[in-house]
């Protein structure tokens, strides 16, 4: 599995070899081991899956706030997402800063989002298939966001924002200036 480090401390990309003939792919999506080589520590307790059926979807900017906060490690097995993460951790040196990667069916990629940062993705294709394994249950009450499109942010979506296809949730979350941050940066 190749392990890449990104600009955001403790953010990585996960990419799972596939060996493939003419019957198809064999792939070992996720090991424990290769995992807590460079986030030690942690497990998985829910898996969740999505279809987005139109392209131009946007889901988010999410997390949970503590106790509830989740990890994330997020790919796509149809389809293809643009996946933003924005670091909310008090005290970083990245506080406010954001990264993006695709996720494709066809790169294979998976991005770790940690505790502290707020995620979305925007779909690229119809029928987008995004999976997450999560390090804490999903827990109503500690719902949270940021909104997608915070000026502030400066995030370059791919489509025209004022088209986004969004639940009514994520169209009225605050920007990220209106919020008290739960979480506080504590190094890598």
């Amino acid at each position: 599995m190749n392990i890449e480090k990104l600009a955001l401390p403790g953010v990585y990309v996960f990419e799972p070899k596939r060996f493939g003939d003419d019957r198809g792919f064999f792939s070992e999506t996720f090991s424990m081991r290769a995992f807590n080589e460079v986030v030690p520590g942690l497990t998985f307790v829910q898996d969740n899956h999505s279809l987005s059926r139109d392209k131009g979807v946007i889901r988010g900017m999410h997390f949970q706030t503590p106790p509830d906060a989740q990890g994330k490690l997020v790919r796509v097995t149809a389809g293809r997402v643009l996946d933003v993460i924005v670091d909310i951790r008090k005290g970083s040196p990245t506080y406010g800063q954001h990264v993006g990667v695709e996720l494709s069916a066809e790169n294979w990629k998976q991005l770790w989002v940690p505790a502290g940062f707020a995620h979305a993705f925007c779909t690229l294709e119809e029928n987008t298939e995004f999976l997450y394994k999560v390090t804490d249950f999903y827990a109503p009450q500690s719902d949270a966001g940021i909104a997608f499109d915070d000026p502030d942010l400066g995030i370059d979506w791919p489509i025209d924002t004022s088209e986004a296809i969004l639940s009514d949730k994520d169209r009225n979350l605050p920007r990220l200036k209106d919020i008290e941050s739960p979480f506080v940066y504590e190094g890598e």
